[in-house]
Formats: C-alpha cells, sequence, structure tokens
C-alpha cells in the first residue's frame, strides 16, 4: 500500500464512522499570536475546544500538515540523525467534539490497525495515564478495561503524567491519553527482550504511532484542574510512522514519502545512499527540509528575520549547510528538488503545484545567498583559526564561535567540523553561555503573564457587529489582566461588539466604551483564539453596568478606504503585470497601505503608473460595494473571488466585490469606491526572493503627499532659477561631471609629480628601498604615491603617517620581494596603529589603518619600520 493509499484509507475509514473529512489547515498560522506554526492536529479547532466557536460538525477526521522546530515540540536536532523525527510532518486525526468518548475511540483505533490495515495484533502495546495522587487524578481505569476487550494485560502499559497526559499549554483543556505503540523488532528480538520494556524507551523500532486524546479537564493559571463541560475526543497519528509500519521499512526515510527525494540527491550529488553514514544524515536532512520549507512558502511564508520567517529560513539553512558540507553542493540545489515533490504531492495539496514556480525561485535565491553567507563565515574562520594558531592556542572561544552564529549565520556545528579538521576545538561552554544569555534576552523581551479569564457571563461567541454600525450597547462578558514589558493592561471580551481586532492584515479598531459613571479608552482590539479582545489600560469600575462602545470612525473610515484600496491595487497589478502575481501579506491602517506580492523583478516606474492610473479609474467609477456575506465557498468560486493560498476558509465566506474585484475578505471597508478619493503609490521595493512590496495613501494623506513633492520641486526651480528643472539638473550634472574630470586629472598629475619628486632621493639599505616619513596629504593621494613607486621598486618598504584635516593615517606599501620574504603590511599595521589610537588591516602588500592621535605617528611609523626589519632578519 503506497502512501496515498494509506492516507485515503484511514479517511474513508472515519467518513464510514459518521465523520466529515475537513482540510488540512495551513501550517502557518496567521491569527493565532500564540503560535507561528500549527505543530499539532488540534490547532485549527482550538476555538472549539476553548468554547470560543459554536460546534457545527461533532465527528471530524483530516490529514493535517504540522511543523515542529520550536518551543518544547522541538523536533529538528534529531531530524535525519534517527528514522522517524521530522520537521513538517502530516497528523492523521479523529476527533469528536463533546460526542463520542474512550469507548469509540479505542475501539475504532484497532478496528482500523488491525481489521483494514491488518497489522499483527501481538506486535501492539498500549498506554494509560497511571494517574497522580498530587492533583487527585485517578489512573485511567476507563481506558484500562476498553483496552483488556482487544489486548492482553501485559500489553496495556502504566504511564506517567509527561507521556499520558496531553495538556495544550501551560493553561487551557487537557487530559489522559492512551499511546499506541507498535514493535518492528525481528521475531528473534522479540522473542529475546519483549517489547514492553522498550514502550517510550526512545527505541528506534518500538515506537509510538497514534495517541487518542481525551480531553475531560481544564487546567487553570493557578495550575488547578476543573473538569470541562463536555469532553472531547482528539487524536493524532503519525502519517510517517504509519507508512513506515505498513511498507515493512525501518525507518520513515525508506517510505515512498521520502525516497523520490533521496534518490533525486544520490543522483545530483554522485553520493550512494547506504554507503557513508554523514551522507546518509544530509539526504534525509534535506528530503525532510524541502517539505518543510515548500509547505511553507506554499502558505504564504516566505524566509525572512523575523518570527516564522526566521524559522523558514533557518530550516533552509540547515538544509543548505548539510549538503554544502557533506554532499559536495557549491551551488543551489534544493530547489532542483521541488519538482519531484510536487508530482508526488501536488495531487493531495494542489498548493505546492499551484506555488512552485514561486517556491523554486525563492528556494534558489535564497540557497545562493547563504552559500555566499558560509564562503564569509568559512574566510572570517580562517582568520580565527591563524589568530589562535599564532597565539599557540588549540581552542577557538566561544565567544568567537557564537559571533559567528549569531551575527553571519554561520553553523556552530560546522564551525566545530572545520576546527576540528584544523587540530583545534570549540570552547562549546562558553558558546552555550552565549546563547543561553540571548535567549534570555529574547525571552524576557517577549514574556506576557497572563492570569485567568474571569468570566461574568457565558456567552457561544462575540458577535461582531461593526459591519453595520460604529457604536452599540455592550456587556462584558470576561476579563483577565495581562503583564508584557512591565506594563499592566486588561483584556476585554464583550457579548457583541463594533470594533474590528486586528486579522487579515487589518489593524484593529480604537474607540472607548462609556457608561453613566465613566469612559474607558480602548487602545487596541486583537484576535485571539476566536474572540475578540479589547485592550483597556484599567477595568471599569462596576464591571456588571451596560456600556455604549464607540469606534474611532475617522480611523476606521481612512482604514476602510486602505483595504479597499488593497482590492483593487491586487486587481490592478494583474492586470499589468499577469495573472501570476499573488497577494504574499498586507498591512492595512489608517494612515497608510502595505501590499506584498509574487513578482520576480522591480516593477518599472512606468508599470506603476500604469497600476495607478487603474485604481484611481475604479476610484473615479463610484463602484458601490456589493456585499455577500455567508456566502457558499462554491458559489464564491463561480464570481471568479481571490482565495489566497495559505488561508483557510469555511464553507460559507463572505465576498467583497466592487466592480470586477472581487476577493474573499472578512475586512472592514469603504460604501463605494469614490470614498477612497485618491491612490498615491509611494514606494516599491523587493523584501524577499519572488517577493515585492509597494506601499500607497488614500485619500487626503496621498493629497499632501502630492502637494509636498510639488512644494519640493518649486523649491528646486526656485534654486536652480530654471522653470524647465530637468534641463537645469542635468546642466548641473554635466558641469560637475566636468569639474570631477578636471580634478581627478590634476591629482594623477600632482601624484606624478610627488612621485617624481621623491624617487631620485631613495637609498638603498640591507637590499631594501626604505620610505618612511609623514606627509600631510589626502589619504587617496598617499595610495598614489604608493603605487607609484611600487612597480618601480621590488624591494620597497613605504611607511607613511598624515594628519589631514580631521583624519589621521597610516599606510604601508611593500615591493614584491618584501612580502616574498614573509613580511604581512596588514599584521604590520594592526600593531603599528596602536600608537595612533587606532586600527585597520589590508593585504599582505597594502594596508591602511585610521586612528585618533596625530601626536602618535611618528611613533607609529618607527614602529612599523621596527616590525618591518625584524621580519626580514
Amino acid at each position: 500500500m503506497d502512501s496515498n493509499q494509506i492516507r485515503k484509507t484511514f479517511l474513508d475509514f472515519f467518513r464510514s464512522k459518521g465523520h466529515v473529512i475537513v482540510p488540512s489547515a495551513p501550517m502557518v498560522v496567521k491569527n493565532d499570536p500564540t503560535l507561528m506554526f500549527t505543530n499539532a492536529g488540534m490547532n485549527q479547532f482550538k476555538d472549539l475546544f476553548l468554547g470560543n466557536s459554536p460546534i457545527k460538525d461533532r465527528r471530524v477526521a483530516d490529514s493535517q500538515k504540522c511543523l515542529r522546530v520550536s518551543g518544547k515540540h522541538n523536533d529538528l536536532e534529531e531530524v535525519g540523525h534517527d528514522t522517524y523525527h521530522h520537521t513538517m510532518f502530516e497528523m492523521l486525526g479523529n476527533w469528536s467534539f463533546g460526542d463520542y468518548f474512550k469507548k469509540e475511540a479505542i475501539s475504532w483505533a484497532w478496528e482500523l490497525l488491525t481489521d483494514v490495515y491488518g497489522l499483527p495484533k501481538e506486535r501492539l502495546y498500549a498506554t494509560i495515564f497511571e494517574g497522580s495522587p498530587d492533583e487527585n487524578i485517578d489512573r485511567d481505569n476507563e481506558a484500562y478495561q476498553y483496552w483488556k476487550q482487544f489486548l492482553p494485560e501485559d500489553h496495556i502499559i502504566l504511564g506517567n503524567r509527561h507521556d499520558n497526559f496531553w495538556e495544550m499549554g501551560d493553561t487551557g483543556p487537557c487530559g489522559p491519553c492512551s499511546e499506541i505503540h507498535y514493535d518492528l523488532r525481528s521475531d528473534e528480538e522479540r522473542a529475546a527482550l519483549d517489547g514492553r520494556e522498550l514502550v517510550n524507551r526512545g527505541h528506534h523500532l518500538v515506537i509510538e504511532i497514534w495517541n487518542l486524546v481525551f480531553m475531560q479537564f481544564n487546567r487553570k493559571a493557578s495550575g488547578e484542574l476543573e473538569l470541562l463541560p463536555a469532553r472531547h475526543v482528539d487524536t493524532g497519528m503519525g502519517f510517517e510512522r504509519l507508512c513506515m509500519v505498513l511498507q515493512g521499512k525501518q525507518s520513515n526515510y525508506d517510505t515512498d514519502v521520502f525516497q523520490p527525494t533521496i534518490r533525486r540527491l544520490a543522483e545530483l550529488s554522485g553520493k550512494v545512499y547506504g554507503q557513508d553514514r554523514r551522507a546518509d544524515i544530509a539526504m534525509r536532512v534535506v528530503a525532510d527540509h524541502l517539505r518543510a520549507i515548500a509547505f511553507s512558502i506554499a502558505d504564504g511564508q516566505l524566509p525572512s528575520n523575523v518570527k516564522a520567517g526566521y524559522v523558514i529560513r533557518r530550516i533552509l539553512r540547515r538544509a543548505v549547510r548539510y549538503g554544502y558540507t557533506y554532499l559536495g553542493f557549491n551551488e543551489p540545489f534544493i530547489c532542483q528538488l521541488v519538482d519531484g515533490l510536487v508530482r508526488q504531492m501536488g495531487e493531495q495539496f494542489p498548493e505546492l503545484a499551484a506555488q512552485q514556480d514561486l517556491i523554486t525561485k525563492v528556494i534558489a535565491e535564497e540557497e545562493a545567498a547563504f552559500l555566499r553567507t558560509l564562503a564569509t563565515g568559512i574566510n572570517l574562520l580562517d582568520n580565527v583559526i591563524k589568530k589562535e594558531q599564532a597565539a599557540g592556542s588549540r581552542v577557538i572561544s566561544g565567544s568567537e564561535a557564537f559571533l559567528l552564529y549569531d551575527t553571519y549565520g554561520f553553523p556552530i556545528d560546522l564551525t566545530e567540523l572545520i576546527a576540528q579538521e584544523n587540530g583545534m576545538t570549540v570552547n562549546g561552554e562558553e558558546f552555550s553561555a552565549e546563547l543561553q544569555k540571548q535567549k534570555e534576552r529574547s525571552r524576557n523581551a517577549a514574556a506576557v503573564d497572563t492570569d485567568d479569564w474571569v468570566e461574568l457571563f457565558p456567552i457561544a461567541e462575540s458577535r461582531f457587529i461593526g459591519y453595520d454600525t460604529l457604536e452599540s450597547d455592550v456587556r462584558i462578558s470576561r476579563y483577565r489582566r495581562v503583564t508584557a514589558k512591565n506594563k499592566t493592561y486588561y483584556q476585554l471580551v464583550f457579548d457583541q461588539t463594533p470594533f474590528y481586532g486586528n486579522s487579515g492584515g487589518q489593524t484593529g479598531d480604537r474607540g472607548y466604551i462609556e457608561s453613566d459613571e465613566q469612559k474607558i479608552p480602548v487602545t487596541d482590539t486583537q484576535k485571539e483564539n476566536n474572540l475578540t479582545v479589547h485592550l483597556v489600560d484599567r477595568l471599569p469600575d462596576d464591571l456588571s453596568a451596560k456600556f455604549r462602545a464607540v469606534v474611532d470612525g475617522e480611523a476606521r473610515a481612512n482604514t476602510a478606504a486602505n483595504h479597499t484600496a488593497t482590492h483593487l491595487l491586487h486587481k490592478a497589478l494583474r492586470t499589468v503585470l499577469g495573472d501570476h502575481v499573488e497577494q504574499k501579506g498586507s498591512l492595512v491602517c489608517s494612515d497608510y497601505l502595505r501590499f506584498d506580492f509574487s513578482h520576480f523583478q522591480k516593477v518599472t516606474d512606468e508599470q506603476i503608473r500604469e497600476v495607478e492610473k487603474l485604481v484611481n479609474r475604479d476610484i473615479r467609477s463610484n463602484f458601490p460595494l456589493q456585499e455577500r456575506r455567508e456566502y457558499p465557498i462554491e458559489e464564491a468560486r463561480k464570481l471568479g473571488a481571490m482565495m489566497l493560498f495559505g488561508e483557510k476558509y469555511g464553507d460559507r465566506v463572505r465576498v467583497i466585490q466592487y466592480g470586477k474585484s472581487v476577493e474573499l475578505c472578512g475586512g472592514t471597508h469603504v460604501p463605494a469606491t469614490g470614498s477612497i478619493g485618491f491612490f498615491k503609490v509611494v514606494s516599491e521595493s523587493a523584501i524577499s526572493a519572488g517577493v515585492r512590496r509597494i506601499e500607497a495613501l488614500t485619500g487626503d494623506r496621498a493629497m499632501e503627499y502630492v502637494y509636498s513633492l510639488e512644494d519640493t520641486l518649486r523649491a528646486v526651480q526656485r534654486y536652480v532659477n530654471n522653470p524647465s528643472v530637468t534641463q537645469a539638473i542635468k546642466k548641473l550634472v554635466e558641469e560637475n561631471s566636468e569639474l570631477n574630470r578636471q580634478m581627478e586629472q590634476q591629482r594623477k598629475e600632482r601624484i606624478q609629480s610627488l612621485v617624481a619628486s621623491i624617487e631620485p632621493n631613495l637609498t638603498e639599505e640591507d637590499g631594501v628601498v626604505l620610505v618612511a616619513r609623514q606627509l600631510d596629504l589626502m589619504p587617496d593621494v598617499i595610495k598614489g604615491i604608493a603605487f607609484g613607486l611600487k612597480p618601480k621598486f621590488p624591494n620597497l618598504v613605504f611607511v607613511t603617517g598624515s594628519a589631514f584635516g580631521d583624519k589621521v593615517t597610516l599606510t604601508i606599501m611593500l615591493g614584491d620581494e618584501i612580502v616574498a620574504r614573509g613580511v604581512n603590511a596588514s599584521k604590520v599595521i594592526r600593531e603599528a596603529a596602536k600608537e595612533i589610537g587606532g586600527g585597520g588591516g589590508g593585504q599582505p602588500f597594502f594596508a591602511t589603518a585610521g586612528g585618533k592621535k596625530p601626536e602618535g605617528l611618528e611613533k607609529a611609523i618607527f614602529r612599523a619600520v621596527e616590525l618591518i626589519k625584524g621580519e626580514l632578519k
């Protein structure tokens, strides 16, 4: 059974048990500030477990794309080194929201594994929670009794809190779980040692394949557990591990999930998989990381230097580094694997095929950039090694290694490998200490202390009514205190709200709430776990009062104009540049709009002008808003609505249409395009490989921008005293170029004259032509003299100091014979420059240094000459 059949069999089985099959949520999380990536199958159902969304389907099943590379679920360092850890993986799951519980979950799991997939029963083990007296939780006897119907008692194992009590986080829904393990060992090995002795002991052939979580508690911030009002089932089965078991392999990487990529890597590198351990690890790392990178880009997350983008860049660079070090790749190679991945998984995940060009080009450019970084890092490390060896040391300090890692992105294990090749080691303890300091700084900067929600009265959901009104009567349903960066504020949830919460690229509303007694500003509105959360600096005196919630109307109107303008901009870009343009991100606030889109070259000024014309034409057309709420998604597709990869849409969506611009959007918009007033692009730039960014203004701010440009133009006209600014500036540029040419000619003539005046007075002593004096000239003139003398005197030692203006410089030029005798100008100048309170460097034959102490020039020149003579003896 191949991997596609295995996945289909799972989904078909649970469909037969009354489950609705739902699509995978994007791997990149967009509207949850607590999570960057989907790291478990339950993430997309988090709102249901928390009770923040009404339950539509009580039984669902899916295959969820997941990524685990940070936090407590961090498998990155194990990936490639063992047989079953991955960054990106699929989690097969079935779910019950207040419907069935332990009996059905256990019996169906057994039926699927043994009757449908045909796994031998004697190789299966189940674990159950042993209980926790400290928290007054009994052993999970209910699960134990159900497992006894299928397994002998010696195949049912008690597990501790770490292995058999699942928690969403420090707070929230949690409960005991029952893991299913499978013994892949040979019959002889099983006869020699019972598999129960190896369950949860890290044995690579006795592995967990399925975890059945029974959510029945809620953990509060105090650590106390309380029963949930409804019990849920959350199961997760590792797809890659299941394929290994069903295909009779001993490694996930030997299944058809990874082998096509590994075979292609072997072909490209000339290596044979299975012959060299380090090359095998590298191929597994690349095969795994390719999936994580490709799916992340397809879901809208591009490599970058911040947050989720930095994680993806780190994964990609780890793959490049393994390929560079162990497979001999000096040119981009991961990009050549994308086509095979699309052929293999594109049918199940169509976003891969649709985004193939973007994925390939982004990876290629990221690879090329990091390969240059590796080259730079190796040069820097070579200098460190030479410095330590010259000092008689065989240890690279942890601080030097951390500088390479933190500043230049040079991997620590590569530093250790190169050090080892040069007979050296790295101070690992010092490096770890530096790394820990950085983590503490990051942790302290991001630390947030959150209290439990205090519920005043229950609501099924906080209803958003802000599409239709900016004011409404509200009551506070729940609140909590939050402390971040030594500042305390409060989060309020209302029964209904006109405030738009930060999501979909649109910033949150601000305004105020008011009762008969007091008025409290709302400084921001955010979305968290499907709740609209209002931020205030203080709590109302009477939390049970009825409040009037009022949104800042001017800010909302400006934000709506900018949001609608992004829709018109999107359509215009596709018209001017082509249908390959896809939105890759946006920011919409009251002051301006920012729009990121896929495109592989700079947008020309002419193209930007054409885009502006199209958008402003749509504005003047005053297209009215055609809004369709709770619209069937299939009908939206028929309308031609833009649907963005990386977004998860429900069965019913909100459609926003202005003329021919049709998009799915949950943001706020103007009643007609004429309300935007005017649209003006202020910048266009590249933000990453294959992605461009446009920033633009609308309405009054756009007009103010144009007025400022006109003011600048009039000022220039007055300054050049010519109404034709272009001609005047052209004339100034031409005159300046001519003056520069004349000055350069004069500089060359002066240098020639100085060389001619110095040359006759030079004498040779001990085989060296020495020039050692202070010449208070411009640095470029001194350099010209040095390069003028060097070809004429192979045995030249030219050492000069200069105090010209506020610049103090030291210059050394050595002839070829002097360099051949082992003298290094760069090394000499670093030592001599100490006399002028500075430093410098350069090449073996030419080096310069700057300093702060002109009074030290004479000593610096003397010191340099002394050092050179010492080297020549």
